[in-house]
């Protein structure tokens, strides 16, 4: 939640209170541990007699714990101080936390100040996609910014060297590159795609915008692949990136597989990104192993731009 790889799309709530003639909305996606500002959280509305909000993991995934924080509005310390958790495998059917007691369902204690942060940890953890934290009792309004605490069932989500440069130049290769006003210094090399570079040019750009252009990582050997993180670029201020892409993947770099949508069978088309620079996280499902991954662009904003992370672990 608060470095952000949980993107805005995956936290909703029940309700948004909107504050200050309706110009301040403290949405979910402001419910972030230490998350600063104004309006920094996210705050239920005052009708709601059942307030939830809810953080989809994107897979099943182990929650040891939660910490959570108030905010102050308008001056004034709002926080939870007792909630209760609800998971859910499917975001259908939900279970109340009950840890190890059989007939209640757990009410866990929150904050008692807007600003400190409380650690509740699940004993036993939970195992859910769905997680939703019902306020019990609020101060003045139920105001949260929170941290999720857990980790992977596979345990097979680390970044695969694209920004620690682990993965070398030598090992990335694209379908062409692109070269602002035709000058060499500013190429848009795919040795650049690296998560969060910085720099006047500081992502891969193919030299046209069509289906047909690639960016291939060869990883040196099989990998089991868990998830991509993708992220734009700017080039002199104007905002590019990918909205939707496709992934390949080969053992020999000849013979190639798309990524299929599990559902339909047919090629599965990735969400990318919505802005220049925050992440996006998609998860492979199930994951697939591979030495070559090609990421395939199909459909943009303004000019193909991708920087970019993969994840998975060693065969």
């Amino acid at each position: 939640m608060e470095g952000g790889a949980i993107v805005e799309s995956q936290i909703t709530a029940s309700s948004v209170h909107y504050g200050v003639l309706g110009l301040q909305r403290w949405g979910p996606e402001l419910a972030r541990l230490n998350n600063q500002g104004i309006v920094n959280a996210w705050t239920s509305a005052s009708h709601d007699r059942n307030p939830w909000i809810e953080i989809n993991l994107q897979k099943k995934m182990r929650v040891t714990g939660i910490i959570t924080q108030g905010a102050s509005r308008m001056g004034a310390a709002e926080f939870i101080k007792a909630f209760k958790v609800a998971s859910s495998l499917d975001g259908v059917s939900y279970t109340t936390y009950r840890g190890d007691a059989v007939r209640r369902e757990k009410v866990f204690v929150g904050n008692s100040d807007n600003d400190g942060t409380k650690t509740n940890m699940f004993d036993p953890p939970v195992v859910a996609q769905f997680l939703r934290i019902v306020p019990v009792v609020c101060r003045r309004a139920c105001t949260l910014r929170m941290e999720l605490v857990g980790c992977e069932l596979n345990g097979c989500s680390e970044p695969l060297g694209m920004k620690s440069r682990l993965v070398s130049d030598e090992q990335l290769s694209a379908s062409s590159t692109f070269r602002t006003w035709g000058v060499d210094t500013f190429t848009w090399h795919p040795q650049f795609a690296r998560l969060d570079k910085a720099g006047k040019t500081n992502a891969w750009s193919p030299a046209r915008n069509n289906r047909s252009e690639w960016i291939q990582v060869d990883l040196g050997k099989t990998k089991r692949l868990t998830g991509i993180i993708t992220q734009g670029a700017k080039d002199f201020g104007v905002v590019q990136f990918v909205s939707e892409f496709k992934v390949e993947f080969s053992h020999d770099g000849a013979a190639w597989s798309t990524v299929k949508d599990e559902d339909s069978s047919t090629d599965k088309i990735f969400q990318g990104n919505v802005d220049n620079n925050s992440h996006r996280k998609n998860v492979f499902e199930p994951p697939f192993y591979a030495r070559y991954v090609r990421v395939v662009p199909w459909a943009w904003h303004d000019r193909i731009t991708l920087r970019m992370e993969l994840l998975g672990c060693d065969d």
